[in-house]
């Protein structure tokens, strides 16, 4: 094969004769992946599953490393794009053409604007390849040789603080369909298509609707806060070209937890969306939560499937909510084909929670209801589904979404939805002033499992359910085979292969790096390919490949203990004035159980003066027993001098949640 080597504008272009000869045949987006693997999800029904067979439970353990590309400080969780004969994959600020066989570089280009940094791979369509970029741009490249031909905006111009294009844009009919988050910078998120020729805008859907909108009835009179409403949309959208109809599913409202701001239900949050391809049009909704104040976003992309319920064949649509639950529709009218019923959740009258929530009737959950009282550390409460959480609750862990980012995997011949997800829980540390938005610290003790599980598309019910060791709801998800496989990359690096009968694991193979990019099924040269992203590393594998494993990467822990930046200071103080992570309006609260600095190094001999910054009496007490400060009331200080090396846990007191940690000594 003779190879060319040129240059187009910021385009390095490595081109072999044999690709430019090679004529453009466009895949059948609206069927199973069989040879390429042109969408992100495979087709656009989201299916994530790929009708070849060469690779099976019988022989999957013959399979090893086909080829092995490292994008060297560039992690990636891409899905691989296969289309045209040619591999797509964004890594850093890069986009790629490469040859599936070999995994060799055909082109390469700079790309204006890095992607998110998140999810999941680019969408081919009419010889270009489109790219979401994190300032909510879309550009299109030519298939062949990555020479630009437009570049449209999705945002907001000039880009608002945060608004990006997380998962890979859409192809269908003609449009480049993504979505816009990020709502917790406090953006409406949205659903915008562009002319697949020219990048010009064709319709744009607010999440969060407007005046004069349908759903704006559900946001308060008395304030704006649906301008600053959330709704982010996360994944990649699915369609139904027949139809002309295309699916999302949509975020949480904002301010996240601060549901006295926002009365009511607050369309079209933690909603599926159905919306005219041509158009924009919504055509049908249904709000899995309603006035979500647990971030329950819907952030899985849906599955389209066609099945029997009652007796008749449907064209059918499941989601999983957040909660573990799923959700099915006629896809064409929204009807629920398992029933849905409200049911009476716990209510906090200052919240403004909702008197019911949507329950799917017959349905399993995926994980515990509550938060398992093993899995929460000492001082803390563990909370259930839907129970309210406010200012006053300091010490409360709600069960931790279940499922967010993984993408399912659906397979039509078994009638199973594969799915991944997290049993934990979280420490949700609301403060009084409703707009501080901060992520729970790392407090030691904090317990957490993933599970697997199949769950039948026509009833809801778990056909088969195992633990694992890692929380995986933002992981690589599955990707199913008609052969009867599931591959699916865990954090520790293990990139694996599952019986799709029963779960069980029948091979894995370490790549050297978190594996939570989402696999791409392929064919070249009549032999079956899987690839991945493992952080940077990017694998194809075969039977009898023969690139061997890497070493094994830090796993992830499963039990937290502290973590975060060790400072040396000689005052500590109890209850403090905090500042959030950027994401909301209100930069600081005040922390009336929180200890600064969190962990500390003295030197062995030092004294440490510890102030009571709060209103309230604190009392410093290591967790073993041997040292304390006694009570200190508020304005007041201790010191204490420390004379034994050691590190130390400590807690308060008076308010057993509150944890930090001292290091005397080396």
């Amino acid at each position: 094969m003779k190879y060319t080597l040129r240059s187009i504008g910021n385009t390095c272009v490595l081109m072999a004769a044999a690709f430019a000869a090679m004529p453009a045949l466009a895949a059948d987006l609206n069927k199973p992946a069989g040879k390429e693997w042109p969408a992100p999800n495979g087709d656009l029904a989201g299916t994530r599953f790929s009708t070849l067979t060469q690779v099976t439970p019988a022989n999957v353990k013959q399979l090893g490393g086909a080829w092995l590309r490292k994008f060297e400080g560039a992690a990636s969780r891409a899905n691989p794009v296969v289309a045209g004969g040619l591999m797509f994959v964004t890594a850093g600020a890069n986009a790629y053409g490469l040859n599936p066989k070999t995994g060799e570089t055909v082109w390469s280009v700079k790309l204006p604007t890095p992607t998110s940094g998140m999810y999941k791979g680019v969408a081919t369509g009419e010889d270009l390849v489109f790219i979401g970029l994190g300032n909510a741009h879309i550009i299109a490249l030519r298939q062949k040789t990555g020479e630009k031909v437009w570049e449209g905006i999705a945002g907001d111009d000039p880009a608002l603080k945060g608004q990006a294009i997380p998962a890979g844009p859409t192809y269908a009919n003609g449009l480049v369909i993504a979505g816009v988050a990020n709502g917790d910078y406090g953006l409406r998120g949205r659903v915008v298509a562009l002319d697949a020729k020219t990048g010009k805008e064709a319709w744009r859907f607010h999440a969060i609707p407007g005046p004069g909108d349908k759903g704006f009835e559900t946001w308060p009179s008395d304030n704006d806060e649906w301008k600053r409403g959330g709704g982010g949309v996360w994944m990649n959208g699915v369609v139904d070209s027949a139809l002309g109809l295309i699916y999302f599913g949509v975020g949480n409202p904002v301010p996240q937890w601060g549901g006295e701001l926002r009365k009511g239900d607050n369309l079209y949050s933690d909603s599926i969306l159905a919306l005219d391809i041509k158009t924009g049009e919504l055509k049908w909704h249904y709000q899995v939560v309603h006035h979500d104040i647990w971030e329950a976003d819907l952030g899985t992309p849906p599955v389209l499937f066609d099945g029997t319920f009652n007796g008749k064949k449907r064209k059918a649509l499941s989601i999983i909510s957040a909660a573990g639950f799923t959700f099915t529709f006629d896809r064409a009218t929204g009807e629920p084909l398992i029933p849905i019923e409200e049911r009476p959740v716990p209510q906090n009258k200052r919240l403004h929670t909702s008197p019911t929530q949507p329950f799917p009737v017959g349905v399993d959950q995926l994980g515990p209801r509550c938060v398992p009282l093993d899995m929460v550390p000492n001082g803390y409460k563990p909370a259930c589904l839907y129970d309210p959480i406010d200012y006053d609750m300091p010490n409360i862990m709600y069960p931790i979404v279940r499922t967010r980012a993984a993408p399912m995997a659906v397979n039509p011949e078994t009638g199973h939805i594969y799915a991944t997800a997290a049993v934990a829980g979280r420490w949700y540390n609301r403060y009084q002033e409703p707009k501080f938005f901060s992520a729970s610290y790392s407090i030691p003790g904090m317990k957490s499992e993933g599970l697997i599980a199949a769950v039948n598309a026509h009833n809801g019910k778990v056909a088969w359910e195992h633990r694992t060791k890692y929380r995986i709801e933002n992981g690589s998800g599955f990707t199913a085979t008609k052969s009867g496989l599931l591959f699916h990359g865990d954090p520790d690096g293990h990139f694996q292969a599952f019986d799709a009968k029963n779960g069980e694991k029948l091979w894995e193979f370490q790549t050297g790096a978190n594996a939570s990019g989402t696999p791409g099924i392929y064919e070249a040269d009549g032999e079956q390919y899987v690839a991945t992203f493992a952080g940077g590393n990017l694998w194809a594998f075969k039977l009898g490949g023969s690139v061997a494993p890497q070493p094994a990467p830090e796993p992830p822990p499963t039990v937290t203990t502290f973590a975060g930046r060790i400072e040396s200071a000689a005052t500590v103080k109890m209850g403090v004035t905090i500042a959030d992570s950027g994401l909301e309006f209100v930069r600081e609260a005040h922390d009336e159980f929180a200890v600064r600095p969190l962990r500390n190094r003295v030197a062995v001999g030092e004294a440490i003066t510890f102030v009571n910054g709060g209103k309230e009496t604190h009392t410093a007490m290591a967790a073993d027993g041997t040292w304390t400060t006694g009570p200190i009331a508020p304005g007041q200080s201790v010191k204490l001098k420390f004379d034994k090396a050691g590190t130390y846990t400590y807690i308060c007191k008076d308010h057993p949640w509150t944890y930090a940690q001292l290091i005397v000594g080396e």
